[in-house]
């Protein structure tokens, strides 16, 4: 019921407005969306970095609908990786392949995909592919193995693989022997239980496995969690290994837990920070809880933190 209820105000065009205008939807929107132009989430990107925190860029949307969506969304990247290394910021960008035109035309899609890289490549930096639901995990990641197999590409495109599905342990042994950078979370969609496991217990325990494994392997990844259980068991883990600070790194969400971003950083460790930005924050929200409705009540924990 709780699902069917998110949907369906996720495709109101007047609960959107009216949530748009009052007071929990704008203090929604402003703290965990970074504003809705480019220029807003360099702005948050630049306070980001002043505390130390780097940062990882995602333009809110999926799912488009035709190519000339996919190239508007795709054309926004180009301008934030552009604008990222005139003023010598400390980001990266998240990207989501149905936001770049994959039910619309694959090729097209690679061919996005593909010029973001080289994009990144000329300038140095980083494209994540962010994870979508377990219709997309596949060719999700056969795209990020192909992108990352051109030469020139290696080391500036990566992964998101989710621990609560039961197929990441051998999807994390592919990406270890490509030397693909991965960033590890739990995953926020709802998945059928053939696929996902569904006890906290089990998702966590698989978390600190996957994590051991990504730490060991030599390449740099992204511990994505606000677990301070994952979190301890990430440090110990690397204490206990000799694995230095500089070698991964954790990441979190814009908007939650800053003072345990910070602290982090003060500890000597490092830290990026998820920073969403567009118009499609009130759908966007929606059907992150359409999809799991516990994260209501993880959101509104966060709030007043």
């Amino acid at each position: 019921m709780l699902r069917a209820t998110f949907i369906s105000l996720s495709e109101s065009k007047s609960i959107r407005a009216a949530a748009e205008k009052t007071w929990i939807g704008q203090r929604l929107s402003r703290r965990f969306v970074a504003g809705t132009q480019v220029d807003d989430a360099l702005a948050a990107t630049q306070a980001m970095n002043q505390l130390g925190l780097s940062v990882s860029v995602d333009n809110l949307g999926e799912n488009v609908t035709n190519a000339e969506e996919a190239r508007h969304s795709a054309q926004l990247y180009h301008q934030m990786l552009d604008k990222m290394a005139a003023l010598g910021l400390n980001a990266n960008v998240s990207l989501k392949l149905t936001h770049m035109g994959l039910d619309v035309d694959e090729n097209m899609a690679y061919e996005i995909a593909s010029d973001l890289v080289k994009h990144a490549v000329r300038i140095n930096n980083f494209v994540r592919v962010d994870m979508e639901g377990s219709a997309y995990t596949q060719r999700t990641l056969d795209f990020v193995h192909r992108l990352h197999q051109q030469p020139e590409n290696a080391g500036h495109v990566g992964a998101v693989i989710q621990s609560y599905m039961k197929r990441s342990e051998k999807d994390i042994e592919q990406l270890i022997a490509g030397k693909v950078r991965v960033r590890l979370c739990k995953g926020a969609y709802k998945e059928s239980p053939e696929i996902a496991f569904e006890k906290k217990a089990d998702v966590d325990a698989n978390y600190v496995k996957l994590m051991q494994m990504l730490l060991k392997s030599g390449t740099y990844h992204g511990i994505a969690t606000h677990d301070e259980n994952m979190i301890r068991a990430t440090i110990e883990f690397a204490r206990k290994e000799k694995i230095p600070a500089e070698a991964f790194e954790f990441q979190m969400l814009y908007g939650v837990r800053r003072d345990l971003q910070v602290k982090l950083i003060k500890e000597g460790w490092r830290c990026r920070v998820y920073i969403p930005f567009g118009t499609e924050w009130y759908p966007y929200l929606m059907r992150r809880l359409a999809e799991r409705p516990a994260n209501a009540i993880f959101i509104l924990k966060n709030l007043f933190r």
